[in-house]
């Protein structure tokens, strides 16, 4: 009988204890990767990192090549000095008419006073009128002949202010500070706007996602801090996550569980954000205990 007893209190203590221990969620670390491409076209002339190197925000991680950009620029250049010449001259012709138009005047106010004593005819006086007003058309046209020669000259600008951006893109700088997972392409290949040259994570923090059940949620909330365990060298590992966002819909137990009971669950998912001291990896199990 006392044999009994005391099998039975060490099977209730055991029971005990693996409730105290068991996890409230499982799930996977995982973090928020970022593809880094190229925005031109060109032959690639630098790969500075290789996969597993960490790479600074702002470090320069490919440059593709500008020879092509930078001659379409120094086209784009002449061509605006040249407008610039152009305006510089019609502002010179007008500055032409306007002396004209003062010459003219002049003569206009002597053959005013000859008219009145007779000494003019009325053709002489209309000669002159017709002289002003054709100036004056003159300078009109020339005016007219600056806007449109401005106009031509904001579209060289903005054309050169394009292949300015185009050749300051042409250099790859990191967008984050993390890892490099993949590397896609070499020096030497040919880059094409929108090609995947990196991937690349930020390993500082780590995301463990994992699938809680309806009950579960009034245990949880955004914000709220659990412990998070992982398998270490000398046993389990405690580290104190955050949970940063829980889905506001249910969803059947994703396929990667394996038992059929277990999938066909309808669980929330909910992602825990967890400082990464370098023993966590991507997609490396995990457990929570709220």
């Amino acid at each position: 009988m006392r044999t009994f007893l005391l099998l039975s209190l060490i099977i209730i203590l055991g029971a005990c204890t693996n409730n105290k221990t068991k996890s409230d969620a499982f799930g996977n670390f995982e973090t928020d990767e970022v593809i880094v491409s190229s925005e031109n076209s060109g032959k690639i002339v630098l790969t500075a990192f290789i996969e597993g190197e960490k790479v600074n925000q702002g470090a320069v991680m490919a440059i593709t090549d500008t020879v092509n950009l930078v001659l379409q620029r120094s086209q784009l250049i002449a061509q605006k000095e040249s407008v610039l010449a152009q305006k510089a001259g019609l502002y010179a012709q007008i500055a032409v008419s306007d002396q004209q138009i003062t010459n003219i005047q002049k003569d206009q106010v002597r053959i005013k006073k000859m008219l009145v004593d007779g000494a003019a005819t009325p053709k002489q006086m209309d000669d002159i009128d017709g002289q002003i007003a054709l100036a004056g058309k003159q300078k009109q046209a020339f005016a007219a002949q600056i806007s449109a020669i401005e106009k031509s000259g904001e579209a060289v600008v903005a054309q050169i202010a394009v292949l300015n951006d185009r050749i300051t893109t042409s250099v790859i700088k990191s967008p984050i500070s993390g890892i490099i997972l993949e590397k896609y392409a070499e020096t030497g290949e040919l880059a094409t706007p929108g090609k995947s040259l990196y991937k690349m994570a930020n390993m500082d923090n780590l995301i463990l996602r994992v699938y809680v059940s309806g009950p579960q949620l009034t245990q949880i909330k955004t914000g709220s801090q659990v412990k998070v365990m992982i398998d270490g060298n000398e046993g389990i590992k405690e580290i104190t996550g955050t949970v940063e966002w829980i889905s506001s819909e249910a969803e059947f137990t994703p396929k990667i569980i394996q038992t059929r009971e277990e999938r066909v669950k309808l669980v929330y998912a909910a992602k825990v954000r967890v400082p990464n001291d370098g023993s966590l990896k991507l997609g490396m199990p995990g457990e929570i205990k709220f």
